[in-house]
């Protein structure tokens, strides 16, 4: 026996002699770089030491590892606005779910994970293969372009398996949920700072050229003359954080309905998150952020009513999930109008100057029909391609990242409308495959979100259904730089995985699962009809 332990013994001790050598090198190269007051580079080999310990925190137990990557695809632009901009900073993102694609296949194959069977694959495999075909489309300019688009396009598709093995229990939803809730709450604090100290706040004094027009935009109000700063938080642009918001009040309003049904704990955490979103969202300047917003509050509350376990004598829980999130929502909006005069009035008079339709400088209609139709429009009178298309990724994000690096000028093939986009990238086969699988996608969803009618779980998987159907249809048609957003791509892909995985879970337990819920009198008898 000692024989055996001999052999692991000494290599045990290499090991630590290799890590020791490797540190006391890393040591001596930092202080290198720190007399020679090359600070850009000792962070980039920070971060770099950061991704690779995410690498390998995510190949020994990918549940830990999917959280360090969650909280780099938050922050990622913070380090991208700080360090240039680089290319290897723009897909270090990529990097990190690819493994942590590659440990969770593992793990299914030794049978440590579930897996599920998508019931719209078909669809979805159509569209993809379109995709793939017009990487190849001979009008590109470039298969650069193409690869561009199919990973703006599909690369978080296998998040749908992600997110079905992350959440075995309500615990695992939970901290899931509450995580998210936290992150949401930073981001939003960060951008109303912004709004409050001016756009210098946790930004760089010079942006790097790409980055300057996107990070230091403002507005004019267009009848009082107001000038008012567009925050950006962590991100690169407001335009991200505007659409980062619009999810954010989505999954808040979620985790507090669910948490209300299910146990006392990270109450008060989640209802003050929504305070926070719902300032955040109305310092973010973006007229589409706060209508959106607006409507996506009404919905929730409807469905959430709709939903509620009437017949369990619980549905009171749910009312006061409802009149307690409205309540610090309003709380939250009068604290900074009283608070921030100055800031709040500027912003307020620019959503009413520009959407009161009693108002000369109304744009409502214009913004939500006139200019997407006329964009889809655009799509076909603006080239000869339109049957079979320019390429894919030729009209997409991040085009002129490809162009910088062909050093050539990007392709002349811009339009704004999802549609739009979709014809003048694959051609007029592609939006009505567009239409199949999403609203494939859209209709099984809807099949978990009434099985869970009447259960714990409806508020967050109604929540998540209202968020796909929002991105894939709404916001596809007023634009495609949602969808192609890595941040909100990544999170549909994320939460329908969850959402498929919550019917297994809704007859395990029953509402009152926390110990904080037994100093009730009365025992929960309510089970969720699974």
């Amino acid at each position: 026996m000692l024989n055996v332990r001999i052999p692991a013994l000494r290599n045990q001790a290499w090991v630590t002699i290799a890590i020791f050598a490797a540190a006391v090198w890393m040591a001596w190269k930092a202080g290198g770089i720190i007399v020679d007051g090359d600070l850009n580079s000792l962070a980039f080999a920070t971060l770099g030491v950061a991704g690779c310990a995410i690498a390998v925190a995510i190949f020994r137990n990918w549940r830990s590892g999917f959280y360090l990557f969650l909280v780099w695809l938050m922050f990622e632009d913070l380090a991208r606005k700080y360090l240039g901009n680089g290319i290897a900073l723009f897909f270090g993102k990529d990097i990190l779910v690819g493994l942590t694609y590659i440990s969770l296949f593992i793990a299914i194959r030794r049978g440590r994970e579930k897996t599920f069977r998508l019931p719209f694959l078909l669809p979805l495999l159509l569209f993809i293969w379109l995709g793939a075909i017009q990487i190849f489309n001979p009008n590109s300019p470039s298969v650069l372009y193409g690869l561009l688009g199919f990973k703006l396009d599909f690369y978080y598709i296998p998040l749908l398996f992600v997110g079905y093995a992350l959440i075995r229990s309500d615990e695992d939803l939970r901290k899931f949920l509450l995580v998210n809730v936290v992150l949401a709450s930073v981001i939003s604090a960060v951008g109303i700072a912004q709004a409050i100290l001016g756009n210098t706040f946790l930004n760089p004094a010079h942006l790097a050229p790409d980055l300057q027009e996107l990070g230091n935009l403002y507005k004019v109000t267009p009848i009082t003359g107001q000038v008012f700063s567009l925050p950006t938080s962590v991100f690169v642009s407001s335009g991200r954080f505007g659409f980062y918001m619009m999810l954010a009040v989505i999954l808040v309003i979620g985790t507090a309905g669910y948490l209300l049904l299910n146990t006392k704990r990270n109450r008060l955490i989640v209802f003050a998150s929504v305070g926070i979103v719902v300032a955040a969202t109305f310092f973010s300047g973006s007229r589409g952020a706060v209508l959106i917003s607006i409507a996506n509050a009404l919905v929730l509350a409807a469905g959430f009513l709709w939903g509620a376990p009437w017949r369990w004598g619980q549905a009171h829980r749910m009312v006061k999930a409802i009149r307690r999130s409205f309540i610090i929502a309003a709380i939250g909006m009068a604290a900074v109008l009283l608070i921030f005069p100055k800031e709040s009035a500027s912003r307020l008079a620019f959503y009413t100057e520009t959407l009161n339709p009693g108002s000369t400088a109304y744009e409502l209609h214009t913004r939500t029909w006139t200019y997407p139709l006329q964009n889809l429009r655009d799509a076909f009178l603006g080239g000869q391609h339109w049957i079979v298309g320019t390429g894919l990724g030729t009209a997409s994000l991040g085009t002129q990242y490809v162009s910088k690096l062909l050093r050539e000028r990007p392709p002349g093939v811009w339009v704004e409308e999802g549609y739009g986009v979709l014809i003048v990238e694959m051609g007029i086969l592609a939006p009505f495959l567009w239409i199949l699988w999403s609203a494939s996608m859209l209709y099984y969803c809807w099949i978990n979100v009434r099985r869970l009618r009447q259960t714990r779980l409806f508020p967050i998987a109604f929540a998540i259904s209202w968020y796909a159907f929002l991105l894939l249809y709404p916001e596809t048609f007023g634009g495609f730089s949602m969808y192609q957003n890595y941040v909100n791509n990544a999170f549909l892909w994320l939460l329908v995985g969850v959402l498929f995985r919550l019917p297994e879970l809704a007859g395990s337990q029953a509402i009152a699962t926390d110990p904080a819920n037994s100093a009730t009198k009365r025992p929960e008898t309510f089970h969720g009809r699974g």
